[in-house]
């Protein structure tokens, strides 16, 4: 199954940091038993790669991506690593090309037409929103959708188990992204993300 129906199962990709590798196995269980085996673990902390070469090898039923990934070296790392999605707050253009060229998904930040514009060029054309509430939320990104057909939208940003269902009501939402699900304990973890697959599957 290609990354994009994947996570159109789903409809919901967590945003994972890790402070620690000791977080990591129970976390990404809590999170698979609670149906939800995506994660986008982010680049924002040291053991990132870590986390990540565990994830790829001892949860093989996740679909695992890295985030927060601001340039080239990291985007390489995360490629060898085994990650089949990249994620970057901004638009990176040196990414998107080696993302292309490897033939990976790469959802990279965008809040204006002409970041949108460049991300359509090099055949991006899922378009990560962050922060999402922001820079408008729904109401921006519909006036953004206007002028863009081919485009679709993965907010991040003050997106909530509040305020998913809303988001995911609109059709141009590709899916939603967030940490709100990865708050807690391992058991809470669950929980949450127990509870986004039903909000995502009743809309």
């Amino acid at each position: 199954m290609s990354v994009k129906a994947f996570i159109q199962q789903y409809r919901v990709v967590p945003v994972v940091v890790f402070g620690s590798t000791d977080e990591v196995r129970p976390k990404l269980q809590a999170m698979c038993d609670g149906g939800l085996p995506i994660a986008e673990i982010t680049y924002r902390t040291a053991c990132a790669g870590e986390a990540i070469k565990i994830a790829v090898n001892e949860f093989p039923q996740m679909l695992v991506g890295a985030g927060t990934v601001i340039n080239e070296e990291q985007c390489r790392e995360a490629l060898a690593l085994g990650t089949r999605f990249i994620v970057s707050p901004g638009f990176s253009v040196e990414v998107a090309k080696l993302c292309n060229l490897n033939d990976v998904p790469y959802f990279g930040g965008c809040v204006t037409p002409t970041e949108i514009m460049t991300a359509l060029e090099y055949k991006c054309d899922i378009i990560k929103f962050f922060p999402a509430s922001n820079f408008g939320g729904i109401a921006a990104m519909k006036a953004l959708a206007a002028a863009f057909p081919a485009a679709t939208f993965l907010p991040t940003g003050g997106i909530s188990d509040k305020n998913l269902a809303e988001y995911l009501a609109w059709d141009r939402i590709f899916a939603v992204g967030g940490s709100w699900m990865m708050k807690g304990t391992p058991e809470e973890i669950r929980e949450k993300c127990r509870a986004s697959v039903e909000i995502a599957r009743s809309v």
